[in-house]
């Protein structure tokens, strides 16, 4: 498993492991509308095979997903809120939120943008995350079935392309 940071990425990842025979290859990318042409220009130009490429809305009922789409979006909102506790004016709850596209993500930038943290404190997906892996311990018995479910058809894909 390598994070590579994004569909535009992923050609110059397989260049550089495609050296070595043998090697199977499978994916799971974030998807927005703006990414399907680079998807496509992967099987196009034999880098992957369309089998082997799985984006994150194959376990979510939404077109465009990222990572942080596979968990309830109320528990990633105790991320958030957690992780910018010191920079929010109040801690964000669905109803605040203007959910009018598929990726929370972008949600919550414009969220942010409409109520500006404190200071010059701005919204980045990479701090959830971290804050995510730093306290999995005390968060995991607030992540649902449904989540669970959704990472372990992921990594069921995944691992019977292996």
């Amino acid at each position: 498993i390598t994070p590579v940071g994004g569909a535009d990425k992923i050609p110059t990842f397989i260049a550089l492991l495609g050296a070595q025979k043998g090697l199977r290859i499978a994916t799971l990318i974030d998807i927005q509308n703006k990414d399907q042409q680079k998807i496509e220009n992967l099987y196009k130009k034999k880098l992957l095979k369309k089998k082997n490429v799985f984006t994150y809305s194959d376990f979510v009922a939404q077109d465009e997903a990222d990572v942080e789409d596979m968990f309830e979006h109320s528990f990633f909102l105790t991320i958030v809120n957690s992780e910018y506790s010191k920079e929010l004016q109040k801690p964000v709850k669905i109803s605040d939120i203007k959910i009018k596209g598929p990726r929370i993500v972008v949600c919550l930038e414009k969220h942010f943008k409409d109520h500006p943290m404190i200071g010059e404190a701005s919204f980045s997906h990479y701090r959830p995350a971290r804050y995510f892996f730093e306290n999995i311990g005390s968060l995991e018995k607030e992540i649902s079935n449904e989540t669970l479910d959704r990472f372990k058809k992921a990594f069921d894909a995944i691992n019977a392309l292996l």
